[in-house]
């Protein structure tokens, strides 16, 4: 029965996929803890978990900028692809040469259901079910912060970009109880003068795609001293794969550390 993938593109394949190349981190690591090792043929020079994959699975580029040759070489029977992290260009380019599977996740569920379409196109599906149980269960189980915090999430500097509305992180931010101040779409470029009009509580600096360190709180403190600055790890908020089994318990940490300024 054919597949239809979160952009709408039919996936047909007469059997598991075999020869399999990812092209987004965090649905790397997915397909590792499926147990795919030997299936994983291609990865992205951004595929950091598991590391010991760096070493074995030959590496066909970025995320944005992939080397076709290489891919092709590979013989995939399948590539997974997302809607953001990687271009239409080349996502088009890929088509040519076999399925591809392109996610397009905005909230857990829609994670939920990326997990489930990969399980079933690798006859992992009892395996996907129990990642998706576990994410589930460590997700109801998150307490909240009683007051709501005003957030600011910063993903970039020069131009400063923070995270708006309609995306994975700001859904992850509302079920921490967070409420995001950015209220534009996407990733906006907005001033940290502007940041402080908007009055946040807590300004959290991601480490992610942007390394920010314990420097940039510094410098930032000055412009907003009635913010509470922290530095977060990026992949807890932006991953919408197998590491989502990690992100509940690190962001009750979180909570517990938030409510008794312990940063």
């Amino acid at each position: 029965m054919p597949l239809i993938d979160q952009i709408g593109n039919v996936i047909n394949l007469d059997s598991p996929a075999t020869r399999i190349i990812s092209l987004v981190p965090s649905q790397t690591e997915l397909l590792y803890e499926l147990g795919l090792d030997e299936q994983v043929v291609g990865i992205t020079k951004f595929c950091v978990h598991p590391q010991e994959w760096r070493k074995r699975k030959t590496i066909v580029g970025g995320t944005k900028n992939h080397h076709i040759d290489k891919i092709k070489a590979l013989k995939p029977d399948l590539i997974i692809a997302n809607k953001e992290e990687n271009t239409k260009t080349i996502i088009e380019k890929l088509y040519k040469l076999c399925p591809v599977y392109v996610s397009d996740i905005a909230d857990l569920p829609g994670s939920f259901q990326m997990m489930m379409d990969v399980g079933a196109l690798t006859d992992k599906k009892e395996e996907a079910e129990k990642i998706v149980g576990k994410i589930q269960a460590s997700f109801d189980g998150l307490e909240k912060m009683e007051k709501p915090f005003r957030v600011a999430y910063c993903i970039w500097k020069d131009p400063w970009m923070w995270v708006g509305y309609d995306t994975f992180i700001d859904h992850l931010l509302q079920k921490c109880g967070f409420v995001n101040v950015v209220d534009k779409a996407r990733y906006p470029s907005i001033t940290i003068e502007e940041i402080r009009n908007l009055q946040p509580d807590l300004l959290l600096l991601s480490s992610e795609p942007y390394p920010f360190k314990e420097k940039h709180i510094k410098s930032i403190m000055e412009k907003l001293p009635e913010t509470t600055i922290s530095l977060v790890d990026g992949e807890m908020f932006s991953w919408y794969g197998s590491r989502l089994m990690k992100a509940a318990p690190y962001f009750q940490s979180f909570l517990r550390e938030l409510h008794s300024h312990t940063f």
